[in-house]
């Protein structure tokens, strides 16, 4: 149940994020459906959105601004909590690591006393977490995952400048 609500609450935060941009749900929904074709294999992929009416509802009280909470449990990897002399330091040549060997995820430093701490990645779910956490262990071996207060814009924020960048790139 807990794995369906993450993805509802993607689902919606995507749609608020969306109608932001001027698109309605119906927009979003036609846009999911349409067919894709793998430039691998040449076969085509199909997407079908079966909507129950809980989340008709609340797509539909989404797409009209009435927001209840826009803030839902997520999971994030931490890479870095000390509060040792050097800490402020270290935790930023961490920080700084990981962005640079990870590219396109997240990286949160905050200083919570008397702690230093950098936490990586917004993932709905713990499975996704444990997938990162895979591919971050031979860097940050001490990596372990931590349960996070997250927003729709982290996690629709890095399509969102990815789709700036390749604008940007097409206008110049």
């Amino acid at each position: 149940m807990r794995k369906f609500r993450n993805i509802l609450l993607f689902a919606c935060a995507l749609l608020v994020m969306q109608s932001a941009a001027a698109q309605t749900p119906d927009a979003f929904r036609r846009r999911l459906a349409e067919p894709a074709v793998d430039e691998e294999s040449g076969r085509e992929a199909r997407v079908t959105v079966t909507e129950t009416d809980d989340a008709a509802r609340t797509v539909a009280a989404a797409a009209a601004g009435s927001r209840r909470s826009d803030r839902f449990q997520g999971y994030r990897l931490g890479i870095y909590s000390d509060n040792g002399q050097d800490a402020h330091g270290s935790s930023l040549a961490a920080k700084s690591t990981f962005e640079a060997n990870f590219p396109g995820i997240n990286v949160y430093w905050v200083y919570d006393n008397p702690y230093f701490k950098v936490t990586a990645g917004d993932c709905l779910t713990e499975e996704e977490a444990v997938m990162l956490l895979e591919r971050v262990r031979s860097l940050f071996p001490k990596a372990y995952i931590v349960r996070a207060e997250m927003t729709a814009a982290n996690i629709v924020q890095p399509e969102v400048a990815e789709s700036n960048e390749s604008t940007a790139a097409a206008e110049e």
